[in-house]
């Protein structure tokens, strides 16, 4: 085969594979307040390869290297101890908390993401765009501090070959314990940031356009409209819930955005942190995708987006709470509980292989 002809069978190749999987972008990400005061935060994952995930403690002082296309990048140590998942067993969190209570979350964004060259000048401070989480939950442990850091670090355009063959487009969402909240998205080869009062999150577009789109919802409410009365006739609502006639129902980031941000304001707050982990499943639940629902197809392959694990962090008890698609109960890492002074990493694969249910026949 000819050289250029290589070139143009890669290109397509790469073309549509980014294609369905920039299709594949359904992660979505809420904040909760509880009564006490307490802060909570959880999001979902959907892909549509399959993601292997595992659960992994970073102790401090753990060091770790990045990764550039033109080879290794920033060095450095972990001040904090973390808890998080990490995917397809590369050792850096994409999504989870330190010890501070400083929470992040890794979010797919297609077509918006854009990296800088690297140089020899930049190298040494470069991470790729699965490893910049890391780096943010494993240094940091305030919002202000996060955002006077951003100047020692650029993101590379690394390929991950484990999440395809191109650099894979991410922003991300952090969050401290104070509840302070900052999106950080690559646009134009720097690292644009947003402050996130409401702490909703989900994929493209940009942050700002999300936040603009809201506005054409406020019309939408919890609460029940009265009855209309025209001309002696009164036409009434059918049941509960038409005050959210309009709302969005579709899998797309702006409409799940605009479902997240107005469950989460809606919410009745929780009497605390430990009741409002609870609920912000019971609100994440909202966003499953079952298997096949949301499917692209290239080829002969069909790529379905579903959701493969669900997260809730409370920074308070510093416990990371999930469930998975094949383990529907919830499951949680106290890392109070481990020496965070310890050597090695400690990990645990997310997967359990098979649904389970339980039988209380005896019970009755």
């Amino acid at each position: 085969m000819h050289i250029l002809s290589k070139f143009r069978t890669a290109a397509v190749l790469s073309f549509l594979l980014w294609g369905a999987f920039s299709s594949a972008e359904a992660c979505t990400g809420i904040k909760l307040k509880a009564k006490d005061g307490s802060i909570v935060h959880g999001r979902t994952l959907e892909f549509g390869i399959q993601v292997d995930t595992s659960i992994v403690v970073v102790p401090r002082g753990y060091n770790f290297e990045g990764t550039t296309p033109n080879g290794k990048g920033l060095k450095y140590q972990a001040k904090y101890a973390a808890v998080g998942a990490i995917a397809f067993d590369n050792p850096a969190i994409m999504d989870g908390m330190n010890e501070k209570g400083l929470s992040v979350g890794t979010f797919y964004f297609p077509g918006f993401a854009s990296y800088p060259t690297i140089t020899s000048e930049n190298q040494a401070k470069a991470l790729s765009p699965v490893e910049f989480s890391n780096w943010l939950v494993t240094n940091f442990a305030t919002i202000d501090e996060v955002k006077a850091g951003l100047k020692d670090v650029v993101i590379a355009p690394t390929i991950s070959k484990a999440w395809g063959p191109t650099p894979t487009p991410f922003h991300y969402i952090v969050f401290d314990k104070s509840g302070q909240c900052l999106v950080i998205e690559p646009i134009g080869g720097k690292l644009v940031t947003y402050d996130n009062r409401l702490g909703t999150f989900t994929n493209s577009p940009q942050f700002d356009w999300h936040m603009t789109n809201l506005r054409n919802y406020i019309n939408l409410t919890a609460e029940n409209p009265k009855p209309l009365k025209v001309d002696g006739l009164e036409f009434a609502s059918f049941g509960q819930g038409g005050g959210m006639v309009g709302l969005p129902g579709d899998f797309t980031p702006p409409s799940r955005f605009v479902r997240a941000a107005i469950f989460s304001i809606s919410a009745i707050p929780s009497a605390d942190a430990k009741t409002a982990i609870f609920q912000t499943f019971h609100i994440l639940n909202q966003f499953d995708i079952p298997v096949g629902l949301a499917r692209d197809k290239v080829g002969d392959v069909t790529y379905s987006d579903f959701t493969m694990i669900t997260c809730a962090r409370d920074p308070q008890s510093l416990k990371y709470y999930f469930k998975t698609y094949d383990d529907q109960n919830i499951r949680f890492v106290d890392l109070s509980k481990f020496d965070l002074d310890g050597k090695a990493l400690k990990t645990f694969k997310t997967s359990t292989g098979a649904q389970q249910a339980i039988d209380i026949s005896s019970q009755l």
